[in-house]
């Protein structure tokens, strides 16, 4: 019985998670009616919870699929609560991609759930825990574009619009990056079992900073541009223009001064 209660208690959704929700819920229904007084204030918020709710989906993604796969310690560890704060790091996880919207508009991969790989088996097993965390923000992305794919927008109000458009920017760029075979991130990850244990070796001590190594590549003009270049295509081939991504950073960002073109609050 003690067991029992001790599994149920493991996988019971987080208070804390509850409550991003509701922020996100709350938020997302004023910005969509046009309730609060300065809209770009209620999209921030939105926004904000939404990523976060995102991120705690990318881990719990992973934990999922590595419990399924044979790692029983994961329920114990919290990860299947939803908790942001349970993870590994939350520094890493949830603040700094939190701040890197903020300051850059980019969706930047966060810290991972620690899985004991030893109770595992299989390659594929390993490669599809990796793969996880990575595919639920493609799926969310796909949720957040399908009122533009679907020419679903009639009635939408544009801050809504903008809103979801600067999301889905967010959260093509965090699977873009994620996927990259950089160690330390979920691509390097996916390959890492099909390595030699030689390369693995030698790759092991770069991981703690591999995502330091991208966000400073990112900062080169030439590769910025390319990159963002990809994404625009990407976000043009779900169907948001380069307008509505734009618009829903200006709106994001209401501590600035906005951009007339965008009509925001219209």
């Amino acid at each position: 019985m003690t067991t029992a209660t001790t599994r149920h208690s493991d996988r019971r959704i987080s208070p804390v998670f509850l409550g991003i929700m509701a922020v996100m819920a709350v938020t997302g229904w004023a910005t969509w009616t046009g309730f609060a007084d300065q809209p770009g204030v209620a999209v921030f918020l939105f926004v904000t919870a939404a990523w976060v709710v995102s991120l705690c989906l990318h881990e719990y993604a992973h934990a999922r699929t590595a419990l399924h796969s044979g790692d029983i310690s994961i329920g114990a560890k919290g990860y299947l609560t939803l908790n942001p704060l349970a993870y590994t790091h939350a520094l890493l996880s949830i603040v700094l991609p939190v701040l890197f919207v903020i300051m850059g508009g980019i969706g930047l991969p966060g810290g991972a759930v620690w899985i004991e790989r030893s109770r595992i088996q299989g390659r594929w097993k390993h490669s599809l825990i990796s793969a996880a965390g990575p595919l639920t923000n493609v799926l969310f992305a796909v949720v957040c574009t399908a009122p533009f794919w679907l020419d679903a927008l009639d009635g939408v109000p544009a801050d809504f619009r903008f809103a979801l458009a600067f999301l889905a920017l967010l959260q093509v760029t965090a699977a873009l990056l994620n996927f990259l075979p950089v160690p330390g991130l979920d691509g390097y990850g996916m390959i890492e079992p099909w390595l030699s244990y030689k390369i693995r070796r030698q790759v092991e001590p770069l991981a703690p900073f591999g995502l330091l190594l991208v966000i400073a590549i990112l900062w080169i003009p030439a590769v910025n541009g390319v990159f963002f270049d990809v994404i625009d295509a990407l976000l043009r081939g779900l169907g948001i223009d380069e307008i509505s991504t734009y618009c829903g950073q200006n709106l994001y960002r209401f501590w600035t001064e906005t951009d007339q073109f965008c009509g925001v609050g219209s």
